[in-house]
């Protein structure tokens, strides 16, 4: 809730609560977060403080100005508070102001909202996978079975006295289970002060009961711009027989299924851990800091300041900043009313630009590939060590686009995927090929790659259209003496038992690592690449990355992906297995004089008559890539299925 009148009128309901005219007390009884205060001085936390620039609800507050700071001064002094306190204050926001009035930032946690795209069920299933959805849905029809459900709006309550006292009951009870000094935020003058204020109309209150005992009461409250509600909070009768179903859980579940009914596009779960709540279905989280001034409290951070550009950035890319709205990315616009995009408001959805915050996605992409086996290199990076682009090919042109001037040199090592030469003869930039070398193609010339002083050398490893790893040592030596970028374009590596050269990014600045989720997770549809490098390098490649590239729908699908790893580590073994059945095959085949030694989910097969073979390939229907011009007499097979690769050994037969 990012209204400055309704954080108002919040902080006005936290006054009922503290039995005070103003928002003033001790951070000891306040206690909103534990953890945030619990390293501070004891002094620190019991002198008397003025709550100022939001509340302590679950909205989060947004950063103050200067007028609002000198204003919150003022105040503090006239109330003789020592102390004052900005809770929760997103990150991203502009903080500069906070800083310079001599506030510190405290850390507090991590706001969680549930995005709305779809069917709820199909939603969470992607989310949090089948087992946590059905259970769930267990919990919250054995909870209907067994009591009802009601909402109603807050300036209804004074016509259901049962509910109110009913509510306040279980807060208090739920208060004194919690500790917190018996601080309860929703006393009956606190809640009193909420029915009859200007957020009533906004505001709904949902109860469970059976017959006329309340089991469960809690609030729910319309953000301003109408596109989603926030939870606010819920108590419940431990000693009800239906608090065994955990009705916080069915609750929820209810809420999201009535809110998207209501064709509202969020749900806001308030604070809380991420890990926990992203198995309730969250897929937005947003870092919060307390912003607290008090005498002798000295911050060791310092300022935010924009990430410094790598030494690889191009001229021309220093002298300009993030594009558009890009430069905003930390700052989700989820709960504004947004009259800034000139897009068309009344066709839904799909009218909103996508999200530009990634930073939760890349953290969670790094921590699924870190399980993987033998790939663990990206575990020891940071979201912001990655950045991603519509497909690896698209990282290849930003990066080329982004560290490299007219004249200087690229390299590539043919066989190997030709669109590295082709973009950077776009770029009019000189291309210098070293061919690789030995009988399987994998060995690197380093000598003469180094010689060319080449701007960026562009690697394939897994190789296509070969297939075979590239030796090891040759490339670590390559990117230890290159005074220039290496570049490893990693499409296949989650097919390979070698593990990733990102594990050495953070040794190197000069090491970019591509990957792609059009391969081994079987996302080709989503166009979703990732570049790993320094952080300046991505800060350059943002600079001249099109904002908005990477769709909703692309994150939608990649976050579900990620969540369901097992069926890709599944689909992994399979065509591994299928690689080593077809290699064998064709390996005895008559009409093949050769197969590659492979990594990837593809064999390079030399044909004894390759024109005439491809010939009666084509005529069976089967397309396989033609790889004749790069190696001749080659032809590249993708790893099928067991019925198509059947098929295969099938036309190559009749093509004897």
């Amino acid at each position: 809730m990012r209204r400055s009148a309704d954080i108002d009128e919040l902080r006005r309901v936290l006054c009922a609560a503290l039995g005070s005219p103003e928002p003033v007390c001790s951070l000891a009884r306040l206690e909103p977060d534990p953890g945030a205060f619990a390293a501070a001085d004891p002094a620190v936390r019991e002198r008397r403080t003025l709550v100022g620039g939001g509340a302590l609800y679950n909205p989060t507050s947004p950063a103050p100005g200067p007028a609002v700071l000198d204003e919150l001064a003022r105040r503090a002094k006239t109330l003789d508070a020592p102390q004052i306190l900005v809770p929760h204050v997103r990150r991203g926001d502009d903080t500069g102001a906070l800083r310079a009035a001599g506030f510190v930032p405290l850390t507090a946690g991590t706001e969680c909202v549930l995005r709305l795209t779809g069917d709820v069920d199909e939603l969470l299933r992607d989310r949090v996978g089948a087992k946590q959805l059905r259970d769930l849905r267990r919990r919250h029809n054995a909870a209907s079975r067994e009591v009802g459900w009601e909402r109603f709006r807050l300036s209804e309550l004074d016509h259901r006295q049962w509910a109110r006292d009913a509510f306040v009951e279980l807060h208090r009870h739920h208060a004194e289970r919690s500790g917190g000094h018996g601080f309860n935020p929703y006393s009956a003058d606190a809640l009193d002060a909420l029915a009859h204020g200007a957020l009533a109309e906004r505001t709904e209150m949902f109860v469970r009961r059976r017959k006329n005992t309340v089991v469960q009461a809690g609030l729910v409250m319309a953000s301003h711009n109408g596109r989603g509600i926030h939870f606010l909070t819920q108590a419940v009768d431990q000693d009800d027989p239906a608090a065994r179903h955990n009705l916080y859980l069915a609750s929820l579940y209810r809420l999201y299924q009535d809110a998207r009914r209501s064709g509202l596009d969020w749900v806001h779960l308030g604070r809380g851990d991420a890990h926990r709540k992203r198995r309730l279905g969250a897929d937005l989280f947003v870092p919060l800091d307390h912003w607290l001034r008090a005498p002798g409290l000295t911050s060791s951070q310092t300022a935010e300041a924009e990430q410094e550009l790598s030494k690889f950035a191009a001229p021309p890319v220093t002298a300009v900043p993030v594009p558009g709205p890009a430069r905003f990315r930390h700052r989700p616009r989820f709960d504004l009313v947004d009259l800034s995009s000139n897009t068309n408001p009344f066709l839904g959805t799909a009218g909103h630009y996508p999200e530009l915050d990634t930073a939760e996605l890349a953290g969670t992409y790094l921590d699924t590939v870190a399980k993987l086996p033998g790939h663990g290199g990206p575990g020891t990076l940071t979201p912001d060590h990655l950045l991603f682009t519509s497909g690896a090919v698209d990282g290849v042109m930003l990066l080329l686009a982004a560290l490299t001037s007219p004249d200087e040199r690229i390299c590539v090592t043919p066989p190997t995927f030709e669109l590295y030469s082709h973009f950077a003869r776009l770029l009019r930039l000189p291309v210098v090929e070293v061919p690789l070398r030995g009988d399987s193609l994998s060995n690197l010339d380093v000598e003469r790659i180094l010689e060319a002083e080449p701007r960026a050398t562009i690697l394939c490893d897994p190789n296509n259209p070969v297939g075979t790893r590239l030796e090891r040592a040759q490339v670590h030596a390559l990117v230890a003496r290159s005074r220039g970028l290496v570049v490893i374009d990693e499409a296949y590596v989650e097919f390979s038992e070698q593990p990733s050269y990102a594990e050495l990014i953070e040794q190197h600045d000069n090491l970019i690592v591509l990957r792609t989720l059009s391969k081994a997770w079987g996302l080709a549809s989503a166009r979703c690449g990732i570049v790993l490098a320094h952080p300046g390098i991505v800060e350059a490649l943002r600079r001249v990355q099109v904002p908005f590239g990477f769709t909703n729908a692309s994150q939608h699908a990649v976050r579900a992906r990620l969540t369901d790893s097992r069926r890709v580590l599944a689909g992994i073994r399979r065509i591994r297995a299928e690689r080593e059945r077809m290699a064998a095959a064709l390996a005895d085949h008559p009409a093949v004089d050769r197969v590659f030694p492979s990594d990837a989910n593809f064999l390079l097969v030399r044909l004894h008559k390759h024109e005439h073979v491809m010939g009666r390939l084509r005529d069976a229907g089967i397309l396989v890539a033609d790889t004749g011009r790069l190696v001749p007499g080659t032809c590249r097979i993708s790893v099928g299925d067991r019925r198509a690769n059947n098929m295969l050994l099938e036309a190559l037969s009749s093509a004897l």
